[in-house]
């Protein structure tokens, strides 16, 4: 679990200075949130169904998704399973059960309900696993998944990364109970808080609450409190809204990376020449695969009428035809690494 966290915070860092440098339009970092994302990961099974926000690419780390799977996603080329269709960093995998990433916040909460019901009319030992922010509690798909999954008593897992702001909005202004864990409360659905910097704690909690939600078939609510160190994506600076003096406290005492790694070495199992091992090795591999991706060609053109229809109807043929029409007449607009 400590060396994915370590490498997925320096696939992190490297693909923020990406953007920053313009070399990929868009990021989201998960600084901060490494062991909830992760430790989560690690206590579930290859056949659970996750249902992503957009801030856990450790889970998908986890789960074998590569450092070339990641650039290739990213930068659009046509190595990307999504065949570039998306934004950057909203990922998706059949092969290992994570469903594809929408910018909308909190939709995915419903579809992970709808989800597990169909794994509980199968018997399946498995559970679904929706994770979102505290700013998706306030939305109405939350409240409809919430008693949606009670009424029909199914195996899902909700894990809230409480990190305190929903992009500027703080949890002050967000709601007046006792953070989110009474929410699942009020909708009969067992709920737990944990310290989503504790890579141990959370493990534990989402390995018993797996458990509990199979055997069981009931839903579960877990609520990982923690802190977004990170600016929400590279379009925010949330230096407008919280202070550097608070976002830097946190980054130097309460960094779930730090605090795992010291774990370790008191235990003997993680010293510095590992340590730098590791970073070094994990810097390079994210470096070559960003690289070589950044220079392959993008997915054809004919790439953005494909995949829905078994048989391209009438008005998509029209759209591409108009499309190709509108190239030949303005050639140098066209990107060159774009194959027609």
């Amino acid at each position: 679990m400590y060396e994915t966290m370590a490498i997925l915070q320096t696939m992190d860092n490297l693909y923020y200075e990406a953007q920053r440098q313009g070399r990929i339009s868009f990021y989201v970092t998960s600084i901060g949130e490494e062991a909830i994302n992760v430790a989560s990961a690690a206590a579930l099974s290859s056949d659970d169904l996750i249902f992503p926000q957009y801030r856990e690419q450790g889970v998908l780390l986890w789960r074998g998704f590569t450092l070339k799977d990641f650039a290739s996603q990213c930068f659009a080329n046509d190595e990307d399973s999504g065949k570039g269709r998306q934004m950057p960093v909203h990922y998706g995998s059949k092969k290992l059960n994570y469903i594809t990433v929408s910018s909308t916040v909190g939709t995915q909460l419903p579809h992970a309900v709808g989800a597990a019901y169909s794994l509980k009319m199968a018997k399946e030992e498995a559970c679904t696993v929706a994770y979102f922010g505290d700013g998706g509690t306030s939305e109405g798909d939350f409240h409809a998944a919430m008693n949606f999954a009670s009424v029909l008593e199914v195996p899902v897992l909700f894990i809230c990364r409480n990190n305190g702001w929903a992009i500027s909005t703080p949890a002050s202004d967000q709601y007046r109970s006792d953070g989110v864990v009474v929410k699942g409360q009020a909708y009969g659905i067992r709920s737990f808080r944990v310290d989503g910097n504790d890579t141990l704690a959370m493990y534990s909690c989402v390995q018993a609450a797996r458990k509990m939600a199979i055997e069981e078939s009931r839903p579960i609510l877990i609520e990982a409190l923690t802190y977004r160190i990170g600016h929400h994506t590279t379009s925010d600076d949330s230096s407008k809204y919280r202070s550097i003096t608070e976002m830097e406290r946190w980054k130097s005492l309460r960094d779930p990376v730090i605090r795992f790694r010291k774990w370790l070495e008191g235990n003997a199992w993680w010293d510095e020449v590992a340590e730098r091992r590791l970073r070094a090795t994990a810097r390079n591999e994210v470096i070559t695969t960003m690289v070589r991706a950044e220079i392959l060609k993008k997915p054809p053109l004919s790439d953005l009428f494909k995949d829905v229809y078994d048989s391209v109807p009438v008005h998509l043929q029209e759209q591409e035809a108009y499309v190709r029409s509108t190239v030949t007449r303005h050639p140098k607009d066209h990107p060159s690494d774009v194959p027609l």
